[in-house]
């Protein structure tokens, strides 16, 4: 891998212009807040990793897309590309240490560095209570949801660091501040990524890296479905916290842009509620 690496920053950097300054008909050339950034996103072919990919692509970054199935981002970079915007994509199951050192590589390859790393990637095998997870569940979830952002990041972080400073960052869930029984493990997992983004952010911060967190309420995705189904729970909430509709993933992406900003270059350690209420002081 990192033979390939070396050869594409000693010897693509027409490459790497023609990808990241693009002709003016594209939304990703030299106009926007992210411009000639790059960013790679995990867990990015729909949801609420689509849509932050589509809004750092329109706010002129160049995005590397990704999840498990060749075929959804096959769909997802069509329709970016069918937009103009500037983003190329990749096979990563971020379980899988071959496929995470993939993804780093096709990154390189394509655009020479990497200056902004979203980890949407998540799983949640199992709706149960916390106790009824086997060790398989619990293995799998935080070796997806916990210990893949991590290690990925290490990864990358060279090459982050050579660009001088980069934003990362990771994605939990309202459900570390008012757990549903239904999601136990995934709850659990979802919290440690607190703990991830606080620990990460001092580690960082002298290498200019900043860690924040985004933590979505209930939000209208596949992945949601069973929480979205559920009538009673979403009457509970409209009552409880007077928000009157579900969240929608457009509605997470605007934030993760101004994070990995210029505007928020002042701001790491933090984890900001998208839920329409808030849950804490």
């Amino acid at each position: 891998m990192f033979k390939s690496v070396a050869q594409v920053k000693r010897g693509s950097l027409p490459l790497v212009a023609s990808l990241l300054l693009r002709s003016s008909s594209s939304r990703a050339n030299n106009k926007g807040i992210l411009a000639n950034k790059v960013a790679v996103i995990t867990g990015s072919t729909d949801g609420i990793g689509f849509a932050i990919a589509r809004r750092l692509a329109q706010d002129g970054a160049h995005v590397v897309v990704s999840s498990r199935k060749q075929q959804n981002v096959d769909r997802a970079v069509a329709a970016l590309q069918g937009e103009k915007l500037s983003v190329m994509g990749t096979v990563c199951h971020v379980g899988k240490a071959e496929d995470q050192e993939r993804l780093v590589a096709k990154a390189l390859e394509h655009c020479g560095a990497v200056d902004i790393l979203v980890c949407v990637a998540g799983v949640n095998p199992l709706v149960g209570s916390t106790l009824g997870s086997s060790e398989q569940v619990w293995d799998k979830i935080l070796s997806v949801n916990v210990k893949a952002p991590a290690l990925l990041l290490s990864q990358l972080l060279p090459y982050m660091e050579s660009r001088g400073e980069g934003s990362v960052v990771l994605i939990s869930s309202i459900g570390v501040y008012l757990p549903e029984p239904k999601l136990g493990a995934y709850n659990v997992s979802k919290t440690a990524i607190l703990g991830l983004t606080k620990t990460l952010s001092m580690e960082l911060a002298p290498k200019n890296i900043r860690v924040n967190c985004l933590v979505p309420g209930l939000i209208d995705t596949p992945f949601s479905q069973v929480l979205i189904k559920d009538q009673d729970l979403q009457q509970t909430m409209k009552t409880a916290y007077k928000i009157q509709r579900i969240g929608r993933p457009e509605d997470c992406a605007g934030l993760v842009s101004f994070l990995c900003s210029p505007d928020a270059s002042y701001i790491t350690g933090e984890n900001i509620v998208v839920a329409g209420f808030s849950p804490c002081l």
